[in-house]
């Protein structure tokens, strides 16, 4: 069979159109015949997904939504092989083999993260020192002239080359250098400096 091309667009009730002139608007990306092809096999489609074990109560609606938001995707791809419904069913049982996948990736990944000892806990005067210095280099970086604190951020902070750096304000790799020095310098001083 060849490749089926509608006739006319689908407007309001798509009672009088066959399946597969719905199946082949559908491929031209018309959302009416999409709703008339959700109307007319939704039914069927959630029977088969309740059906296949490996989907759960919880995700049978996400299947057969899914389902038909591939249809416009996958519709030019109807042959006429089989009857549009059976043809929809194979598309629904595809979908629910890719969310079993999906599922079982999710499951793997989560039981790793279960199973991964967590970092040790830090103590509450150690974690308390750590923001505090912290806060004191935001303080210090704040005080900067731009162009220092974006040399020393980049450089410092995000760890990109210097050359790189460089080439990408267009300035002298000394310059960039010079910046860099007078940043950590400036830092380091109001590290040193004693807290009220």
């Amino acid at each position: 069979m060849g490749r089926l091309i509608p006739l006319r667009r689908v407007s309001g009730d798509s009672a009088d159109l066959s399946d597969e002139a719905l199946l082949a608007a559908c491929a031209t990306g018309d959302r009416a015949a999409l709703g008339g092809l959700f109307d007319r096999f939704h039914v069927a489609v959630y029977r088969l997904v309740s059906r296949l074990p490996s989907v759960d109560e919880l995700a049978r609606d996400d299947v057969v939504q899914a389902t038909f938001l591939e249809l416009p995707r996958t519709a030019a791809q109807f042959q006429g092989h089989s009857t549009v419904k059976t043809w929809i069913l194979g598309v629904a049982a595809n979908v629910a083999r890719h969310h079993l996948r999906s599922e079982q990736r999710r499951r793997v990944n989560q039981d790793h993260f279960a199973t991964t000892p967590s970092a040790e806990p830090t103590q509450p005067d150690v974690e308390i020192d750590r923001r505090r210095l912290l806060l004191r280099i935001a303080d210090a970086l704040a005080t900067l002239p731009h162009d220092q604190q974006v040399a020393f951020i980049l450089c410092d902070l995000e760890h990109v080359p210097g050359v790189e750096v460089a080439k990408v304000f267009e300035i002298p790799e000394g310059t960039l250098w010079r910046r860099l020095h007078m940043a950590r310098k400036a830092i380091r001083a109001a590290l040193a400096r004693k807290q009220p």
